[in-house]
């Protein structure tokens, strides 16, 4: 995976960017599989990593996709071996990024992480993660209709809860344990929020909770050499680009404990000129989020090999 300018004719730059965790679902990443010699290469690799049968987790019908310490391996070779076949088009990007658990997938991309290593670093992350806190005592709520100010003034005052993801204009996600959770609905709702959703997650991610979930991943980061950067990332946890990758497992660390930053990270690549962005993975999240934050920009959806022939037809046109 190379990174640089596509050759094609465009006016501004292009984003890889990636979903995270929730964007998975059962047959993610089959077709590419049995269509693209370079993506089923990358399943090989990242099954050579691993201690679960890889596409047998992602290609059928199983009760272990949705779990956190499978999920996030799943999908991070899932999302690379899509890219791979994305680059060898010549399609490449000026920058990357991942909501949340995507952030290893936008490494990747950018070289400075191997496949390998990426998928060894989450399959630990998600370990960590559905174990830093017991079963049934945390979880997040998405808040609709509410600013990112106007959900952390709500919520001031409950010790156990705090913004866990600024995602677009009118969706935060707050997180924690469940009774502040509850106390954080009533603020939210009596604030003007439309609606406040819980959501199908194992625990408080993205919250002071999950500190020593990170912590403990330094030590696998430790283990992982990283390359020189092809080309920038921007980073979850302060929304700003990453040109050095001395400085990428420290902000790791903190990311799985600090709120992910996407609506400012976006706002801030489009201050740097980009005017298309490429999602990669399964389903539509990201350009969801990107018609409330800059509607008129170029989002294309690589999620299934359909996509991706059309994204060959037609791009440059």
């Amino acid at each position: 995976m190379v990174c640089g300018r596509s050759g094609v004719k465009k006016m501004g730059k292009i984003a890889f960017v990636y979903p995270g965790q929730g964007a998975q679902k059962p047959g993610m990443g089959k077709d590419f599989a049995e269509n693209g010699e370079r993506a089923a290469a990358v399943y090989e690799l990242a099954q050579s990593v691993l201690d679960f049968p890889l596409r047998e987790l992602c290609f059928e019908e199983n009760e272990k996709l949705n779990e956190t310490r499978y999920t996030q391996a799943a999908l991070v070779a899932t999302c690379l071996a899509m890219t791979e076949e994305i680059t060898a088009l010549g399609v490449t990007p000026d920058v990357t990024a991942g909501l949340s658990l995507g952030e290893y997938a936008a490494l990747a991309a950018a070289r400075a992480m191997n496949v390998e290593d990426a998928v060894r670093a989450v399959r630990r992350r998600g370990i960590l993660m559905s174990e830093a806190v017991p079963a049934g005592e945390g979880g997040m709520s998405a808040v609709l209709g509410l600013s990112g100010e106007q959900t952390e003034e709500a919520i001031a005052g409950i010790d156990t809860v705090t913004v866990a993801n600024y995602n677009c204009p009118g969706q935060v996600v707050v997180t924690g344990m469940l009774s502040g959770l509850a106390q954080a609905q009533e603020r939210l709702l009596a604030a003007g929020a439309k609606r406040v959703l819980p959501l199908k997650v194992s625990g408080p991610f993205h919250s002071p909770y999950l500190q020593g979930a990170g912590e403990a991943l330094r030590e696998t980061l430790s283990g992982i050499g990283l390359m020189p950067l092809r080309c920038p990332y921007v980073s979850n946890v302060t929304a700003e680009y990453v040109t050095d990758s001395s400085e990428t497992k420290e902000l790791l660390v903190r990311q799985v404990s600090s709120p992910v930053r996407w609506e400012q990270s976006m706002r801030n690549m489009i201050a740097h000129g980009v005017d298309t962005f490429v999602e990669i993975g399964p389903g539509r999240t990201i350009a969801g989020f990107m018609k409330k934050i800059a509607p008129e920009l170029t989002v294309w959806n690589v999620g299934s090999w359909d996509e991706f022939l059309k994204l060959k037809e037609n791009w440059g046109r």
